[in-house]
């Protein structure tokens, strides 16, 4: 049997080494061998892109437009039969029709059905003629990116949102303090354009970007360059900026190629329009194991990758999708508590390059459909008024009132709110707030302000408590009533109203995280798993 041409794309996608000639550049894979068995066994079930219509959302579309009877779809469509009418889709199989199984990218064959979602210009101002300097070292087009430049990083990216799973993900990856790039795709598996208002996905963008998280490009409706023109591949990257830019105010300067694939037009197109071009080396291939049964493989390869590696000397560009329920509530758990407890950083594709967040967006005309925001790119949202007093941080938190100056944990605030020093946090180029303590490095502190056994390495451990030490007694630590646990304030969480586990910061928590025992739960001073 012939497989679809999606799937033959993401096969050879993974199957090969980029020739000689840097025609066609593939991913380094961590896991491929694996991976490559899995494509080869489970043939339609291959690609990470292949369209779910049992979980298309439900808001999608006007119609979900379930399959037509036989009688009703009796016009083909497709190589050498021809197109449908101005309205029409052609789907994958070959008939004509309407709704999401006929129209919904990247499936529908958008040369032979006018209708396919994949054909359809989102409102907005149009962004063609919007400057794009090369800003920064990291490489523009070409053969791309597979690696991270700073050891210690690992960039988390999931492909193909925003979803009906993507809020989850975000509140997931808020709990435990790590950030992750977004590659979004436009319209594509029947959800709809991202800048319809109608829809939740303009408000989980805009969610993305003020926790901290990069957006990045994955094109317009994942279509694979090669069967593009190069008109056709132009307005897949530019229709996804003016959809990025009506919510955003602005579009990204980075993006990944749909199936990894990019040959010579495709790279001198992405060079042109200013994109980084991003691949990467380690991919669990949890699209192919999206069942409970079968998630462990994805496991078993992050393990394989992760378990006895040196942080201090090495690094990960890794690949994820949040489409797939067990990648999302189940995979991206293991993975995070595995990252941090192996002394790893959960970072954005743009801070494992080195790269200044400032480089990682251009800003956007205004127009119909468009932002009426600024000029400049923000890189931390607050609605707050101006604070009419200065406190100093007693939570390692900074802005809008608070200061670092005189804390434990550093002078310095960085762009995501968080007291500390170096340069992460005094940079002004890396988005230091000079309003709410020092930057350019002027910083100084009576503690290093490095990583934390927390799972959450990006926030800071809480101030030594205030409270009077309480006194021992024959039967073991007092009962916090103050929240404080551990040896320094000989307070056990047990039996306490702020939570039975006592985190590695000293803290009672009814949290997951902080009641896991490999990540430093304070099994003496509270219940740990």
């Amino acid at each position: 049997m012939k497989l679809p041409s999606t799937i033959l794309a993401a096969s050879l996608a993974v199957a090969f080494a980029h020739d000689s000639n840097h025609d066609q550049h593939i991913p380094k894979l961590v896991g491929g061998r694996r991976l490559l068995a899995g494509l080869e066994s489970r043939g339609g079930r291959a690609s990470p892109h292949q369209r779910d219509t049992a979980k298309v959302p439900q808001f999608a579309t006007k119609d979900d437009g379930g399959l037509q009877s036989r009688a009703d779809q009796d016009t083909k469509c497709g190589p050498g039969v021809g197109s449908c009418a101005s309205d029409l889709c052609c789907s994958a199989e070959g008939w004509c029709g309407t709704g999401t199984i006929y129209c919904a990218a990247p499936d529908c064959q958008m040369n032979y059905g006018p209708g396919c979602d994949a054909n359809k210009k989102p409102s907005g101002a149009d962004t063609s003629d919007v400057a794009r300097p090369k800003l920064g070292s990291v490489l523009y087009g070409g053969a791309g990116i597979y690696d991270c430049v700073k050891k210690g990083d690992i960039a988390l990216t999931f492909d193909d949102g925003p979803y009906i799973y993507t809020a989850d993900l975000l509140d997931k990856l808020k709990s435990y303090g790590a950030k992750a790039t977004f590659f979004i795709t436009g319209n594509n598996n029947g959800k709809g354009m991202i800048n319809n208002p109608s829809s939740i996905y303009p408000a989980v963008l805009k969610r993305m970007h003020a926790e901290g998280h990069q957006i990045a490009s994955h094109t317009w409706s994942h279509q694979n360059a090669s069967q593009l023109t190069n008109t056709q591949y132009t307005n897949q990257m530019v229709w996804n900026e003016i959809a990025l830019n009506s919510v955003l105010g602005f579009f990204p300067t980075y993006m990944r190629p749909p199936y990894s694939i990019c040959e010579k037009n495709c790279q001198t197109i992405l060079s042109n329009l200013g994109y980084h071009v991003i691949y990467f080396d380690l991919d669990t291939a949890g699209y192919l194991n999206d069942d409970a049964s079968m998630i462990q493989t994805s496991k078993d390869i992050w393990d394989e990758a992760i378990d006895g590696s040196d942080p201090a000397k090495k690094s990960f560009l890794q690949i994820e999708h949040d489409i797939h329920y067990q990648t999302v509530y189940n995979l991206t758990d293991y993975i995070l508590t595995s990252l941090f407890a192996n002394g790893y950083r959960a970072v954005t594709v743009g801070e494992c390059l080195g790269d200044p967040s400032s480089n990682w967006y251009r800003t956007g005309p205004k127009g119909s459909g468009g932002t009426t925001s600024t000029t400049t790119i923000i890189t931390k949202t607050t609605t707050s008024a101006a604070p009419t007093r200065t406190a100093v941080s007693t939570d390692g938190t900074c802005g809008n009132g608070v200061t670092c100056a005189g804390t434990r944990w550093g002078s310095c605030c960085s762009a995501s709110g968080l007291c500390g020093v170096g340069s992460e946090y005094c940079s002004v180029s890396k988005g230091c707030q000079p309003a709410w303590g020092t930057c350019d490095g002027t910083a100084t502190s009576t503690k290093t302000s490095t990583l934390y056994k927390d799972p959450k390495l990006t926030s800071p451990p809480p101030p030594p408590a205030t409270t009077t030490k309480p006194t021992s007694t024959p039967t073991g630590p007092a009962v916090s009533q103050d929240g404080a646990c551990g040896p320094d304030v000989g307070q056990t969480c047990s039996g306490s109203s702020f939570g039975t586990c006592c985190s590695p910061a000293g803290k009672c928590s009814s949290n997951t995280i902080s009641c896991l025992a490999i990540l430093g739960c304070q099994k003496d001073y509270g219940s740990c798993i």
